[in-house]
């Protein structure tokens, strides 16, 4: 399937959910806007992680989520297409996740965004059931949530690993 362009910036200001859903508008890149959302949230997170202690931070996430499934749910339905390439709340809030459950480093966060744009893409069992099944907001952002589960996986597999050598 070819992608699609990205809607213009007018779209982005015409219904909140929109704004959301398009990540403030770093959805609008015409260039991998997937990989521009998660660079949003990677450089977005360290104003979460100051502002919140870590508890508010996981509530804030859940929040976050819950409004997502609105917002791509709408802003999906709005463009036509259920998972629209500006959609990328789905990748925000998922990596945020990543972050926050990252080990520290800037080494570790640079794998993280590496294997989460990886399972993103990949999508192996059972995001792939989300992405190509469940065809409304709660698939768009559930497939993402799978992508950063899978990263966490291997992030701390990875960290356990190396700190018993």
């Amino acid at each position: 399937m070819a992608k699609l362009p990205p809607p213009p910036l007018g779209f982005l200001f015409s219904h909140p959910a929109h704004f959301v859903a398009c990540g403030f508008g770093s959805g609008l890149s015409p260039f991998a806007p997937g990989t521009a959302g998660t660079l949003f949230a990677w450089a977005t997170f360290p104003l979460l992680a100051w502002a919140m202690a870590p508890t508010w931070l996981l509530v804030f996430l859940a929040l976050a989520f819950a409004v997502g499934v609105a917002a791509a749910h709408r802003t999906g339905a709005d463009l036509g297409v259920v998972d629209h390439g500006a959609i990328v709340w789905d990748e925000i809030v998922p990596f945020w996740l990543v972050l926050f459950l990252c080990p520290a480093g800037w080494l570790w966060q640079t794998a993280a965004f590496f294997l989460f744009r990886f399972f993103d893409i990949v999508k192996p069992w059972p995001a792939n059931y989300f992405d190509e099944q469940v065809k409304n907001g709660f698939g768009v952002m559930t497939d993402d949530l799978f992508a950063a589960l899978y990263t966490i996986g291997v992030l701390l597999g990875a960290s356990a690993l190396l700190a018993r050598l």
